[in-house]
């Protein structure tokens, strides 16, 4: 009795690969990370904001729930919308937002110039509170940065698609947050809080604002 040849399993298809997504030279000569194009609001945020340090705890607060808002949209979208933000939550001060009743939530739900998602907002509010408990307790900067020694981690990247969308350090910071009632803090968007904030430096090494992000954080 003859034996059917046994048949190789056929190798899994390999993802395509990305194309290279290295710094950019712009138009006044500095070489900047691909991400905000050439769109003006964008370039200024990535030159003056993105990946500086922030120890401010009001500021930080602001930052992630924004970041919160964020979910699901463009950081962009966001940005053109910030002025309209702070507007409509008092410059975000925790103490007002802690005490926002359901009539200011309503009236937050009929604000064109924000995001108007009833669970972001109300998230904001319960997440208000959790910050003021925790500021109260150890402070709310120190609480987010002892996650990384107290100081910014620093990368050495070449390319945008070597960054990670998560860490070890961004999962063991939105498992913190979420233990104490934060809201919408996932370890996505508290990986892109940590980069903005400067508590991780993931400008590319040939971007300009690397090194001025990286002298920063020595100063500390």
């Amino acid at each position: 009795m003859s034996q059917k040849p046994v048949s190789k399993p056929k190798p899994k298809p390999q993802p395509a690969k990305k194309p290279p997504r290295p710094a950019l030279a712009h138009a006044d000569g500095l070489k900047r990370c691909p991400w905000p194009g050439e769109d003006p609001l964008y370039v200024a945020y990535h030159d003056e904001e993105w990946g500086v340090p922030e120890y401010d705890s009001r500021a930080l607060f602001e930052k992630l729930l924004l970041d919160g808002f964020q979910a699901g949209l463009s950081w962009i979208t966001i940005l053109r919308k910030r002025e309209a933000f702070r507007k409509a939550f008092d410059n975000f001060d925790p103490e007002k937002i802690a005490r926002y009743s359901p009539a200011k939530i309503e009236k937050l739900m009929n604000d064109a110039g924000i995001v108007r998602n009833r669970a972001k907002i109300e998230g904001a509010v319960v997440s208000a509170r959790v910050y003021l408990d925790i500021e109260k307790r150890e402070g709310f900067s120190q609480f987010l940065w002892k996650h990384v020694g107290g100081k910014p981690k620093q990368n050495a990247l070449r390319d945008l698609n070597e960054i990670q969308a998560e860490t070890d350090e961004s999962r063991a910071l939105a498992k913190a947050l979420k233990a104490e009632g934060f809201k919408f803090c996932g370890p996505t968007i508290v990986y892109a809080f940590m980069q903005a904030t400067g508590m991780v430096n993931d400008h590319l090494v040939d971007c300009h604002c690397h090194g001025r992000c990286a002298a920063l954080a020595k100063k500390r």
